[in-house]
């Protein structure tokens, strides 16, 4: 009778097949951090109501994962797996949500799209995780995770440079201050790579068949669940949780807040610092467009005014896709070279040294005022991008028991959308209070939190455990 979890060691194409899905998600979170925020500009809203209309990030993540998790670590299907039933169907629910996105006709149809797209994301996004947790032995999981990271980096690079030459090459000022056309391609592009590459990895990765001890177990636990189950496995899975998860919780307390106030102030930043304008100028060309749209007399030299600006407003989210994408091509590059920095410096003190990178990186970003040179700290935040998204995962991996994998995968994102939460519920009051509504400032800010972040590694203590394979 089978009653061992054998872990074969998997070849690098098949590695690579199972982490392709990571490619259309995270297409998707590239879209998220660099056009919506845009977008909702464009519909009319204001930088200190940015944080709270990202409210659905932190909210989906926090309800959804934990309890995805919690219901695939019991669930086995002989045809579909464990966690592949999950992503995929993340994945589809994903796709119809970006093509529909840039039809937003007001700030509300745009939030509310939002919502159903965190949730999808973050319906594919856990089993994933834990996906890549079950199908590696421990040796292969720095590997494996930075693997993830490579297609991390990939996905979102392709949705910031679509951003950027669709912007660059069919550019053109959307009437009336709403959506430009040159948006919706991207989103369409996100559209078909998230359902593709999910089912590529659907596809072409067999799942590992639980023992027979752990199906009576699946059986036995099916047979005894109620609806309250998967809530009361989270309560025990965080009263039981390993200290590690604990320390890591302090880190990403401090670097997912840091990196929410990059990704909803970045453009704001650009278009004061860059570009020169300010939120009352793009509020007053808004204005003169619409006027001139509803037959209101409007001065020619006040009409050419605000296409100018309304002009140098897009070209501002032009470049806040090539930025994003220049960073994340970096983290494809230097996802796997962190492989062997792990190794011999050990994923702890690689991880601290990235996220310090990251921070002293953001923190010059305000003082560069030249369109190219402010790409070079890009380079900082593609390292840090690429630590972030497979170290932490590499270091906490070993002390998870397999069978609670997802509960715990969905656990760690908790962590990582508590302070997300923390940060779209306080933020716009410090912008205001403490910041002087200057979007420079909160990016400083962010950096420097990316530093206490890496302080707070030290504390982690990784544990290293044997995993059998063959």
């Amino acid at each position: 009778m089978n009653t061992k979890r054998i872990i074969p060691r998997l070849s690098f194409w098949q590695i690579w097949n199972m982490n392709v899905g990571f490619f259309g998600i995270q297409y998707s979170f590239g879209l998220q951090q660099t056009a919506v925020n845009p977008i909702y500009s464009f519909l009319g809203a204001h930088a200190e109501q940015l944080p709270i209309l990202n409210l659905a990030g932190p909210i989906t993540g926090l309800l959804i994962q934990p309890l995805i998790g919690a219901i695939s670590d019991k669930t086995w299907s002989p045809k579909w797996g464990r966690r592949k039933p999950f992503f995929l169907l993340g994945a589809v629910f994903c796709s119809v949500a970006l093509f529909l996105f840039p039809f937003s006709s007001s700030i509300w149809m745009a939030l509310g799209l939002l919502w159903i797209l965190d949730a999808a994301n973050n319906t594919a996004m856990e089993p994933y995780r834990a996906f890549i947790g079950d199908k590696l032995p421990e040796d292969q999981q720095t590997f494996g995770f930075q693997m993830q990271s490579l297609f991390v980096g990939a996905g979102i690079t392709l949705a910031n440079l679509s951003l950027f030459v669709f912007q660059k090459y069919l550019g053109g000022n959307a009437a009336g201050g709403g959506i430009p056309v040159w948006v919706y391609y991207s989103f369409f592009l996100g559209s078909f790579c998230s359902i593709a590459s999910v089912a590529w990895s659907v596809y072409r990765t067999p799942e590992i068949p639980p023992a027979a001890e752990e199906l009576a177990e699946l059986k036995k636990a099916k047979e005894e669940s109620t609806f309250l189950t998967p809530f009361i496995e989270i309560a025990v899975a965080i009263r039981e949780m390993p200290k590690i998860l604990w320390q890591l919780a302090l880190v990403y307390l401090f670097q997912w807040y840091a990196l929410f106030i990059y990704w909803q102030f970045i453009t704001p930043m650009l278009k004061s610092s860059l570009y020169g304008i300010s939120e009352a100028e793009e509020t007053k060309a808004n204005t003169i467009m619409e006027h001139a749209e509803n037959g209101i007399s409007v001065a020619v030299s006040d009409l050419t005014w605000a296409k100018g600006v309304l002009h140098q407003v897009e070209v501002a989210v032009g470049q806040t896709g090539l930025m994003n994408g220049s960073y994340n091509i970096v983290t494809m590059i230097s996802a796997l070279l962190l492989v062997p920095f792990a190794n011999k410096f050990t994923s702890k003190n690689t991880y601290t040294c990235c996220l310090f990178f990251t921070g002293a990186g953001l923190v010059t970003l305000p003082f560069i005022k030249n369109e190219y040179l402010i790409l070079l700290p890009m380079i900082a935040l593609g390292i840090g991008w690429a630590s972030m998204m497979g170290l932490p995962y590499s270091m906490v991996s070993p002390s998870i028991p397999h069978q609670k994998r997802g509960v715990y995968m969905g656990v760690i994102n908790m962590m990582i959308v508590i302070p997300m939460l923390i940060q779209t519920l306080s933020f716009g009051f410090i912008f205001n209070n403490f910041l002087g509504a200057d979007p420079s400032s909160a990016i400083i800010t962010a950096g420097i939190l990316f530093a206490v972040a890496g302080i707070s590694v030290s504390i982690m203590k990784p544990d290293r455990r044997k995993t059998e394979f063959i």
